[in-house]
């Protein structure tokens, strides 16, 4: 009887232990689902945007900061020069960073592939899985990133973090 029971609390520890490890890719392929299914109000199941959120912001800011003191110059106008900067960027970040943005960030512009031509079997405009090549990896027992290159070439890097049991997309680590 006690070989029987700890043999099953080592198989539920084993079985708890994969379905964690699984967990990232669980959360890929359920974005992937959720996208292609169009259905974006479950995209939060597996994206934290709040999260995701304070990712971006200093990235996206940093980027049109810069442009605007390039054009400025670095003088008096610096400290006017974020105000608006974070003025122009809210709208943008809060665009970026909701179930609607993900999901175009994830599948691409309708647009390009309605003039690229790429059709689904349904004659519909075909999506690019974006997620499809991603080079994966733990970076900790906590936190997973999956990576792909932009047409440039250049790395776009997806932060997933174990939440309890789930794991959900709570960063970007936009290219330069």
């Amino acid at each position: 009887m006690k070989k029987w029971l700890i043999a099953g609390l080592c198989l539920l520890l084993v079985a708890l232990a994969a379905y964690t490890a699984a967990g990232p890719y669980l959360a890929v392929n359920g974005i992937r689902n959720v996208v292609t299914s169009g259905d974006y109000g479950k995209l939060s199941y597996f994206v934290d945007f709040p999260k995701l959120r304070d990712s971006v912001t200093p990235q996206i800011q940093s980027r049109i900061g810069g442009q605007v003191l390039q054009h400025l110059g670095r003088g008096n106008t610096a400290s006017a020069a974020s105000e608006v900067v974070a003025m122009i960027s809210k709208p943008a970040i809060d665009a970026m960073v909701s179930p609607l943005g993900v999901a175009t960030l994830l599948t691409g512009s309708t647009l390009a592939r309605k003039i690229t031509g790429k059709k689904d079997k349904d004659g519909r405009a075909h999506a690019d899985d974006p997620l499809k090549d991603a080079k994966t990896r733990y970076v900790s027992m906590s936190r997973f990133t999956a990576t792909v290159l932009t047409d440039e070439g250049k790395p776009l890097v997806f932060v997933f973090e174990r939440d309890g049991l789930r794991w959900k997309l709570t960063g970007l680590d936009l290219p330069d």
